[in-house]
């Protein structure tokens, strides 16, 4: 191989795979001689790669752990992978998958050659997740769309559906993609309202960036969750929520999203959760629901009576699989 940016890739994507590889077999690999290896390897450390190498018989080369994360290599298998992870949890404000990681698929979609896109596209839309959120779905297009304008300082144009219904158009300058663990918002300055806004993507359509930059404006609270919070509170009145747990603030905690409040313990198998919330109770109803322990409601007394509901829906749903089978 002669052509020596080819090899370096080459080389590089041999020694990105988590194992020690002797300086012969990389020769042998890259068809060309031990020298040139030790060349090259020089070559990769110029350039940030932090290639480490040992000595004796059984020595060879690695790439670890640096401060900086150099040029990232996947091959198609890794790309395809990691491209569907990131889709499935974006396209569902899964907990976790916060803005970095829709602008890392972001940036991942647009390097994708046509086949790998493909293939991305063809496995999302023969997979169906299991989600433990209301059912609202996002295209992840959107999000992409999204994150890219606010990353790269553009406005933006989409067509926007109200809770009511109402339809219209909207051009915003996108501050920040927030996801509260069960639905995404950008927060943006609305440029016709002249004033800050937030938007719930899943009732976004056709989004468009327009290619047209904007220097960035100063947000009135300094953080978008903490705008996107205080949006909320005014759109829907917050509810004070108290709810005993006959499980471990371990075992719970990690069965219901963070954002939905901070678990006491109180004792070795029980925990309290006491909260403030200005999501619907039906949610809350369903999130509890999926705790898999017994719990005990103390108050509001409404979210007692969407838990009965629930319970009611659930037992009839059974009771009417059983009679059919």
């Amino acid at each position: 191989m002669t052509d020596t940016p080819a090899r370096l890739l080459n080389l590089l994507s041999l020694l990105q795979t988590p194992r020690e590889w002797p300086g012969s077999e990389l020769a042998d690999r890259l068809d060309v001689s031990p020298r040139t290896i030790r060349r090259d390897i020089d070559r990769l450390r110029d350039l940030g790669y932090p290639v480490e190498a040992s000595r004796g018989a059984v020595g060879g080369y690695r790439l670890v752990a640096g401060t900086a994360m150099p040029p990232l290599l996947l091959d198609d298998e890794e790309a395809v992978a990691i491209a569907v992870g990131l889709r499935a949890g974006a396209g569902h404000a899964i907990e976790g998958v916060d803005e970095a990681s829709v602008r890392a698929l972001a940036k991942l979609e647009q390097v994708l050659p046509s086949r790998l896109r493909h293939r991305v596209s063809v496995l999302q839309n023969a997979t169906v997740p299991l989600t433990r959120g209301d059912g609202a779905t996002i295209d992840p297009q959107t999000l992409t769309v999204m994150a890219s304008a606010v990353t790269g300082r553009e406005r933006l144009r989409f067509a926007y559906r109200a809770g009511d219904g109402a339809e219209t158009r909207r051009q915003v300058e996108p501050y920040r993609l927030v996801s509260t663990g069960w639905r995404w918002y950008l927060v943006a300055y609305d440029l016709e309202r002249e004033d800050w806004r937030t938007f719930r993507v899943d009732r976004v359509s056709d989004p468009l960036a327009t290619g047209a930059r904007f220097a960035p404006r100063e947000l009135p609270t300094g953080d978008a969750a903490e705008f996107l919070s205080r949006s909320m509170s005014r759109i829907q009145p917050r509810v004070a929520i108290e709810v005993s747990f006959a499980a471990s603030a371990e075992f719970v905690g990690a069965r219901l999203p963070a954002a939905i409040g901070p678990l006491e313990p109180t004792g070795e198998r029980s925990c309290l959760l006491r909260t403030v919330l200005a999501d619907s109770l039906e949610w809350v109803a369903v999130r509890l629901a999926l705790a898999e322990c017994e719990f005990t409601v103390h108050r509001p007394p409404q979210l007692v009576e969407h838990l009965n509901e629930l319970g009611g829906r659930l037992t009839r749903a059974a009771s009417s699989a059983a009679l059919e089978g």
